[in-house]
């Protein structure tokens, strides 16, 4: 079995970045976004739910789920977004632990922005939390992502603060700084973690 490292934290704190970085040093990487975008392809069960909950507007003519029209319910309604997490976090969280089982990989990490909050973090041997200042966090999202000021500050306040996800971590990395500062930090927790 792999060392399971749980990655996580808010939008654009990096985890993606940490990811790579831990890829680099033989890890086999899991995004749970990218099962999330599974779950939502035409002809699944997930697709037919997410429709019948957010009505046929939030799906475009080829049959996808509009992502950025859901986007807009759910970052604005807490009880949208807990009705769409509902809907995938089940389907998510049963090909996680498919594909951890059959990982031949020293290391598995998965990214998962709600971890924690899903549960996923229990299963894990460890508990990566990214962090960075909302400062920063607003610039990446207008730079890398094209939002506005506004819309990023809604995206940012839809989800869980920061503070409560390290109270759950057995490793913080701050990615505020140089990519450097990050990979330093990222060799020094998985050479504690692996000890």
């Amino acid at each position: 079995m792999p060392f399971r490292i749980g990655l996580t934290g808010n939008i654009a704190c990096g985890k993606s970045t940490v990811g790579k970085l831990l890829v680099a040093r033989g890890a086999e990487y899991l995004d749970a976004d990218r099962l999330v975008h599974a779950l939502m392809e035409p002809g699944t069960p997930e697709n037919d739910q997410i429709v019948a909950r957010f009505g046929p507007e939030v799906r475009a003519p080829d049959g996808r789920i509009d992502r950025p029209r859901l986007g807009g319910i759910v970052f604005a309604d807490p009880a949208a977004l807990q009705d769409l997490e509902a809907i995938l976090h089940p389907g998510v969280r049963t090909e996680i632990r498919r594909r951890l089982a059959a990982s031949t990989a020293p290391i598995f990490v998965v990214d998962a922005i709600k971890l924690i909050e899903g549960g996923l973090a229990r299963e894990m041997d460890a508990v990566w939390v990214v962090t960075c200042p909302r400062s920063e966090q607003v610039r990446r999202l207008m730079t890398e992502r094209g939002m506005t000021s506004d819309r990023a500050e809604t995206r940012i306040s839809a989800q869980g603060s920061q503070e409560e996800k390290v109270r759950h971590a057995t490793v913080v990395i701050d990615n505020g700084g140089t990519l450097e500062e990050t990979e330093r930090q990222v060799a020094a927790a998985l050479a504690k973690n692996l000890a």
